[in-house]
């Protein structure tokens, strides 16, 4: 028998039945799954007055089973267009992030999710980037992460969607992600749909192949930038160890498992990758391949940011301006597959990712 505790917010209903059980409570699925539901399922003011679970699983449940979560830190809220951005620290002191998210539906929103403290990929026009990596997130932070948020919504909001979009690289923390998704979509834990997650990867390769041989019912997003490999190795560094050939197979491959588009986000950098070279580029590489572009505003400002090592000279980064990027959004419609641009929110607040830990620890 075992009495070492666990984090609630980072079991399922069955790993939860499992653990208790190995405590010595005489507990069924059910039982778990309504000791789930009451913790995590609904905000405190939705809870049910009380539980039909027997008093002595309760009473292991209390003994072996932590309930702690991730603080928040700070709030950073645009009034321009209600995106919220959660500065969240762990019981060891790392910090992460998260953003809330309005949709355009009255009382429904996203939640933008980390999963890592910091982030390993360097590329170049990412704040987290330049943090470097510090450690991975436990499925606990980060589902801890998404119930702070969702207590603060306004009475009969709900969260209907996640994205793995903020701090980190999520393939690089693969398992502990995917467990985070399985207990959000899991009717007894954030009760989001499963196609309502999408988990978005700069490239990594041979885990966008197990995320498809697994099967799983998350969209997967990949973060593309260039399809011309000289050019996102400068702004991709995880390009040297996967070309884009490479990437583009594992994509295919994807979308011809499932059926369905791949997003191919694309963040568009002032005279670097809006020329015409990129749509014969992305013509070759995906001629057949149900793909959706996600065009993204540079959200960092202008800066000069160093290149990857042995790179000669640091790169001149710059928003698009209007005239650039319609141009640039005429061109891709010539593939003939849809594309979308993502507002970036939050803007006037330190919304992108990792500039509020910066603020937190400078360097």
């Amino acid at each position: 028998m075992t009495t070492d505790r666990v984090n609630l917010h980072g079991l399922t209903p069955a790993t939860l039945h499992a653990h208790l059980t190995a405590a010595g409570a005489p507990a069924t699925l059910a039982h778990a799954r309504s000791l789930l539901a009451w913790h995590l399922a609904f905000d405190p003011r939705q809870r049910p007055k009380r539980t039909s679970v027997p008093r002595a699983v309760q009473e292991v449940f209390e003994r072996c089973v932590s309930l702690a979560r991730v603080e928040v830190v700070e709030r950073a809220e645009d009034p321009s267009d209600g995106f919220v951005k959660y500065l969240l620290r762990s019981p060891d002191g790392a910090l992460s992030e998260a953003v809330r998210i309005p949709l355009e539906a009255p009382g429904r929103y996203s939640i933008c999710l980390s999963s890592q403290v910091g982030c390993a990929m360097g590329c170049v026009f990412c704040a987290t980037g330049r943090l470097g990596l510090g450690r991975n997130l436990a499925a606990w932070e980060i589902v801890s992460a998404f119930c702070q948020v969702r207590d603060e919504l306004p009475d009969g909001a709900r969260i209907t969607g996640a994205v793995f979009m903020g701090q980190g690289e999520p393939f690089h923390n693969y398992d502990a992600v995917l467990g985070a998704a399985a207990i959000l979509s899991d009717p007894c834990g954030g009760r989001i749909a499963a196609r309502a997650i999408s988990i978005s990867t700069v490239g990594l390769v041979p885990e966008i192949r197990r995320f498809t041989a697994e099967g799983h019912r998350y969209r997967l997003v990949v973060s593309l930038t260039s399809a011309i490999s000289e050019r996102r190795r400068r702004l991709l560094p995880v390009t040297r160890k996967w070309d884009v050939p490479e990437l583009a197979a594992a994509i295919r491959a994807h979308a011809q498992a499932t059926g369905e588009r791949v997003t191919v986000a694309w963040v568009v950098l002032a005279g670097e990758n809006t020329g015409d070279d990129e749509i014969a580029a992305l013509r070759e590489l995906f001629e057949g391949v149900p793909i959706k572009l996600n065009i993204i505003d540079l959200n960092d400002g202008p800066s000069d940011l160093p290149l990857p090592a042995g790179e000669p000279s640091p790169l001149r980064l710059r928003r698009v301006d209007q005239a650039e990027l319609d141009r640039f959004r005429d061109r891709l419609r010539t593939l003939g597959v849809p594309v979308v641009r993502r507002y970036s929110g939050g803007r006037a607040r330190h919304a992108a990712c990792g500039m509020l830990a910066a603020r937190a620890h400078p360097t």
